[in-house]
């Protein structure tokens, strides 16, 4: 499994690498307007530059500290939420209909909602952070109590333990797997919304603040070197937390494999 993980691994950098060199050589070429477009070794030590840069820096750790709050507070709400409409047949029909209305509306269309009802836009930030984050952390929840095994619960129940100690002793455990896939999926989101927002909203710093501000300077360079910066960050992110999630739940995988 992990040499083919790592063939994968070498063939998506082969392929990455093959992008650069054939965009560097039609820039070199005149076939790409450098001046439209810059030349990849420009982007590149730009993107080097950059990273010692305290206003950078000062922008990126805005942004994640947003990232940061906002997951913790969609996790702390969306998946006790999930754990009430998972076991309580009646609190979920009587409020899937309201999710089911809420959960495909584009947070990014709620940016003007979000900027009218916070004046700061940090806060507005992290709201939508929270309202984006909290439906995949939902449904994952929702999704991972009914796949509990209704004899581990039973057998409880013969035992004579009560609703809250099967939810916390079965329920919760068994769907721990399925609520660290929400949380992977969240945290994928996380970046989008807070840059997206920073463009649109503007001020507060952030990496979107820093792009928006690169584009009126008419330094391209600057602004995909943060592009590439904020991919960096996303792509690390989502790679520590699968390890740590095939580190916790390898049983679970293993099992599904």
């Amino acid at each position: 499994m992990s040499t083919l993980r790592n063939r994968r691994g070498i063939l998506g950098a082969a392929g990455v690498l093959g992008f650069l060199v054939l965009v560097e050589a039609l820039g070199r070429l005149g076939v790409i307007d450098p001046e439209i477009i810059p030349l990849v070794s420009t982007v590149l030590v730009t993107t080097v530059e950059i990273a010692f840069e305290g206003e950078f820096l000062s922008n990126v750790g805005n942004t994640l500290l947003a990232c940061l709050i906002g997951l913790v507070i969609a996790i702390a709400t969306a998946v006790p939420a999930g754990l009430l409409l998972g076991t309580v047949p009646v609190v979920e029909r009587s409020v899937r209909p309201l999710v089911e209305f809420l959960r495909p509306i584009p947070s990014v269309s709620l940016i003007p909602l979000a900027m009218f009802l916070f004046t700061e836009s940090q806060d507005a930030k992290i709201a939508l952070i929270v309202y984006t984050c909290a439906w995949p952390l939902l449904i994952n929840t929702m999704y991972g109590l009914s796949d509990v095994d209704p004899q581990a619960k039973q057998t409880l129940r013969s035992f004579g333990f009560g609703g809250m100690s099967i939810v916390l002793r079965v329920s919760l455990p068994s769907a721990a797997p399925f609520i660290a896939t929400g949380i992977r999926i969240a945290l994928s989101v996380t970046l989008i919304v807070a840059v997206s927002v920073e463009l649109i909203a503007g001020g507060g710093g952030g990496i979107g603040n820093f792009l928006s501000l690169a584009s009126g300077a008419n330094r391209i360079d600057r602004m995909l070197a943060g592009t590439i910066w904020a991919g960096l960050i996303g792509l690390a992110a989502n790679a520590l937390f699968m390890a740590g999630e095939r580190r916790l739940f390898h049983w679970h995988q293993g099992s599904t494999s």
